[in-house]
């Protein structure tokens, strides 16, 4: 009784993985028969799934049975989970029970740690934009995975320009792997930049260029995104998000504050993890410059709304504030 768990926020490779169990285990002719989906957010739903996961398949190869987007392993009557622990142990060896959610399991309640004793858990998460080295460890396998070869700062800049987003990531290898066709020679550095297409993840340099006062490599940073064609509006939106954040985690810091899941949950910040990296990135500035960025920030958006050139606009104002 095969039976899945996948959760996560990175839809893109969970589907991946849900297409490669399709693939391996249905035959194509006996699709309608054998591959449902139920919506998961429902007892009755639930209960309609796994009655439907013992049903043997009909004609050739196995059944799929996919319950999306389930709320199973977050809250589970007790009625339904009798009915679950009675039915799990009779789905046959030819029916693969799919679950996936993108929350996470909450490991407290009983319908989890069943899911658990008969399941392959698996996590699909999004790989937090500031952890660079992780960043680049996927590219290097989703490069493997394509059979293409990229020089390691060309495999850097990949990973700067796509940032977590695994569908891009995709994308772009396969526009890299039609470039590369037979050719023989690693795609270098400036190949990539030539060829990749510009994400939030650039925007998010010049964030942090502009926080060391880099005005040479800020300026350039610009240049690249509006070649690029960057709407300038969405640079911005990307500069207010980052110095408001920068901006919180520094006032509390300052104020005194050590408790990281509160200076998390005040900056709208999921991972509390992450304030460690952030009170790094803002060690050697304070928090009235950082407060101070916002009016330059929102009369640039004001500038852009109004009709201005969008990189004289932008050039003015990250000079501004990088000599703040």
């Amino acid at each position: 009784m095969p039976i899945y768990y996948f959760w996560g926020d990175d839809d893109f490779t969970m589907m991946q993985e849900i297409n490669a169990l399709k693939e391996k285990n249905l035959d194509l002719n006996w699709l309608q028969f054998n591959f449902e989906k139920f919506a998961g957010d429902k007892e009755e739903f639930i209960r309609e799934a796994f009655l439907q996961a013992m049903t043997p398949p009909f004609g050739s190869g196995d059944r799929i049975v996919w319950l999306v987007n389930t709320t199973i392993c977050q809250s589970c009557s007790e009625d339904l989970l009798t009915e679950i622990q009675r039915t799990i142990k009779q789905i046959p060896d030819t029916t693969h029970l799919l679950l996936t959610s993108e929350k996470k399991p909450d490991g407290r309640i009983k319908s989890t740690k069943l899911i658990n004793q008969y399941a392959q858990v698996k996590e699909f998460s999004l790989i937090p934009p500031w952890q660079t080295d992780i960043l680049i460890k996927k590219v290097e396998g989703m490069v493997a995975q394509k059979e293409l070869k990229i020089t390691k700062e060309g495999i850097k800049i990949l990973a700067n320009c796509v940032g977590n987003d695994s569908r891009l990531l995709w994308q772009e290898l396969d526009k890299l792997s039609l470039y590369q066709g037979e050719n023989k020679q690693p795609i270098n550095e400036e190949i990539v930049k030539s060829l990749v297409n510009v994400s939030n993840q650039n925007s998010l340099q010049l964030a942090q260029a502009i926080l060391q006062q880099n005005i040479p490599l800020a300026l350039q940073l610009v240049q690249d995104l509006i070649s690029l064609n960057e709407p300038a509006l969405r640079i911005v939106a990307t500069l207010v998000g980052q110095f408001r954040t920068w901006a919180i985690v520094k006032t509390m810091v300052e104020s005194g504050e050590k408790d990281e899941k509160a200076i998390a949950e005040n900056a709208d910040i999921s991972n509390p993890k992450r304030i460690y990296f952030l009170k790094q990135e803002t060690k050697n500035i304070s928090a009235q410059k950082l407060l101070s960025s916002l009016p330059i920030l929102l009369e640039l958006e004001a500038n852009l709304k109004s009709g201005h050139d969008p990189l004289i606009a932008l050039e003015t104002k990250i000079i501004q504030l990088c000599t703040l």
